[in-house]
């Protein structure tokens, strides 16, 4: 028995669209980023539709770091890519 074939429509967290609509995602943000001296890289989408991220230059120590994550990237990126469940950055520095 033949496995259902797959939506045309759907995407895999590794498909070369999905990556691609992720990236213009960032792109669109990007700007900002290195207006404040920062940026951000794609580093991978888990099987869990998880997207990691790596937060470049002033990005990855700003004490803002995380709420630019929640409110502006992972919202970006959910709207470009509804089936992603969060955005997680892999070096966010906390303050102490």
């Amino acid at each position: 028995m033949t496995p259902p074939a797959a939506s045309p429509n759907a995407l895999s967290h590794d498909d070369p669209q999905t990556l691609a609509q992720v990236e213009e995602a960032l792109d669109s943000l990007r700007p900002y980023l290195m207006a404040d001296g920062g940026s951000v890289k794609l580093l991978q989408i888990t099987p869990e539709w998880v997207v990691e991220l790596e937060l470049l230059g002033a990005c990855g120590t700003c004490p803002m770091s995380t709420m630019t994550l929640r409110a502006g990237i992972e919202q970006a990126v959910r709207r470009a890519v509804p089936q992603v469940a969060r955005v997680e950055a892999i070096n966010i520095t906390t303050p102490h």
